[in-house]
């Protein structure tokens, strides 16, 4: 008698197939939103990073030459400036406002000047020349000391960068 051996194939039925399809939607569906506003935080990181140096190179500034750069009348001011930031080299180049929509325009690093401290969707920088106010808490109004650099586009209190289309 011949040895007769019944040959099973294995495979996975379609139940278990739609099985592993369904949670492997559920953890997409988990772990993507997660991931949707890295380009956002990376963005606040970045503009909080240079915040605090644009602050302390100002504070430096002020230091050095008993006033603040006068952003008003030479913006960061040219190489050839030495009372300006750029050639007092206490910046390499006009800083650009990683949140700012057109990275190429002139304006992704032009900075105003104002007494209030809102921004301004012609800057990316504003320079707030105002007087703050100390509330009971503490806190100054608006979250903005006087003579200290905002970033258009960026609300420093909660650290998220404000969409394009938004006006400040």
């Amino acid at each position: 008698m011949r040895n007769v051996k019944k040959q099973v194939k294995k495979a996975f039925t379609l139940i278990e197939i739609l099985i592993v399809v369904v949670i492997l939607g559920i953890l997409a569906a988990i772990v993507v939103p997660q991931f949707t506003s890295a380009t956002q935080d990376s963005q606040a990181g970045n503009l909080k990073t240079q915040l605090g140096t644009l602050q302390r190179q100002i504070e430096l500034y002020y230091a050095k030459n008993n006033s603040y750069p006068d952003f008003a009348g030479e913006a960061w001011g040219t190489t050839t400036d030495a009372t300006s930031m750029i050639g007092g080299n206490f910046v390499k180049s006009a800083p650009k406002n990683p949140a700012w929509p057109d990275q190429t325009a002139a304006a992704a690093s032009a900075i105003a000047v104002s007494a209030s401290a809102t921004g301004d969707a012609g800057s990316a920088w504003v320079w707030y020349t105002g007087t703050a106010t100390t509330t009971a808490s503490g806190s100054t109004s608006g979250g903005v000391r006087s003579n200290s650099i905002t970033a258009s586009y960026f609300d420093e209190e909660t650290g998220v960068v404000v969409p394009a289309t938004a006006t400040k």
